[in-house]
């Protein structure tokens, strides 16, 4: 099996904007990708899941929500694999990584919930599924997040620059590739956005920050939200849609006047871009390498720019697809676990040691 060298990547984020597949052809020394696939996510699933997430759930809807999510994903790889006539006979396997219901690495006993039965992936699509990544560097004392630092490092690591690496997924997650390997969680990215426009406008997201640009800012709520005990936190550090969403954002809000939308949004926006640049600008980089869906909001890509101390660039000025790198992640954890190859994280989430991460379903 590990001889083969095609593995899937399947990521669901905490955007809930959309199932991105990514075909990978992956070696010791190399990883391409080479057909990729962004399904929509089902409005009535989402809201599910944001109901879920927000109010006490019962065994039941969890375990009923497991394998709902188990066919979303088994029916989009198979969809993917019969449009770009591939054989799932030349897959190793699928690195699945769910969707994340829950995150808590803090508590007295540890774990991180992520849904979509491996169980059904693997009958479903006839292919051997990798799943579970996150619990087992929990396990070892790690956060359990975030992983990408590691990816990152394999891709965007250079001997003449210490490069800053930022995924603005649905939480915004740095990697350090410089005299230190580092990496860890820096809040929230598009999540307080899209949960804002979606509420006010019922719109997934305000595209290139329109919205967010019509506003002023309201330096005295930005300043409020920047004293949030997360940001104010030392790495190691981990976050999700459990701590950053509409009642994190309500609290704030409760100690002002109201306020205009278009300013809140504005606010929002300048929060996403100044906890990166800040990062960023902690570490002393060279250069700052952005990717995942923020990427595409052109407004937050001009303010992290004009706040940012380092040139900032686009994966894509590299070569790599910032809308497929996460599940390109996940193909690449496959073929790690595939080859039980552990991997460190001692730096970034502070395991005690390299972890074997993922549970393997065979076929």
């Amino acid at each position: 099996m590990a001889n083969k060298k095609l593995y899937i990547g399947v990521m669901s984020g905490t955007s809930l904007d959309g199932v991105d597949v990514a075909l990978c052809e992956i070696t010791a020394n190399s990883i391409k990708l080479l057909a990729s696939y962004e399904h929509p996510f089902p409005k009535e699933l989402k809201e599910e899941i944001l109901e879920l997430i927000k109010k006490p759930a019962t065994l039941k809807q969890i375990g009923e929500m497991d394998v709902k999510l188990a066919e979303l994903f088994s029916s989009t790889i198979n969809l993917f694999l019969e449009n770009n006539s591939i054989s799932r006979n030349d897959i190793t396997a699928i690195g699945l990584h769910g969707q994340t219901l829950w995150h808590e690495p803090n508590s007295v006993y540890p774990f991180s919930m992520q849904l979509g039965s491996g169980s059904v992936v693997a009958a479903r699509c006839g292919i051997d599924t990798v799943t579970d990544f996150r619990n087992g560097d929990i396990a070892n004392g790690g956060e359990g997040a975030p992983f990408a630092p590691a990816f990152h490092k394999e891709l965007f690591t250079q001997k003449e620059k210490h490069v800053a690496v930022v995924n603005i997924g649905g939480m915004a997650n740095i990697s350090y590739l410089g005299k230190e390997f580092l990496g860890w969680d820096i809040g929230c990215g598009n999540v307080l956005m899209d949960t804002f426009i979606q509420k006010k406008q019922n719109r997934a997201y305000d595209k290139d920050g329109t919205f967010a640009k019509s506003g002023t800012l309201n330096l005295e709520l930005l300043q409020n939200m920047l004293k949030d005990p997360y940001f104010m936190k030392e790495p190691p550090k981990s976050t999700g849609r459990e701590y950053f969403n509409e009642i994190w954002l309500n609290t704030k809000l409760a100690n002002f006047n109201p306020l205009k939308d278009a300013d809140i949004q504005r606010t929002l926006l300048e929060l996403t871009a100044t906890t990166i640049a800040n990062a960023a600008n902690r570490l002393q980089a060279d250069e700052l390498i952005l990717c995942g869906g923020g990427v595409k909001n052109s407004f937050l890509f001009e303010r992290i720019s004009n706040l940012s101390q380092c040139k900032v660039l686009k994966s894509s000025h590299y070569g790599v697809d910032s809308d497929f790198l996460e599940a390109m992640l996940f193909a690449w954890l496959a073929y790690k676990r595939v080859h039980k190859e552990k991997i460190d994280f001692t730096t970034v989430t502070k395991a005690k040691a390299a972890s074997l991460l993922g549970a393997l379903y065979e076929v």
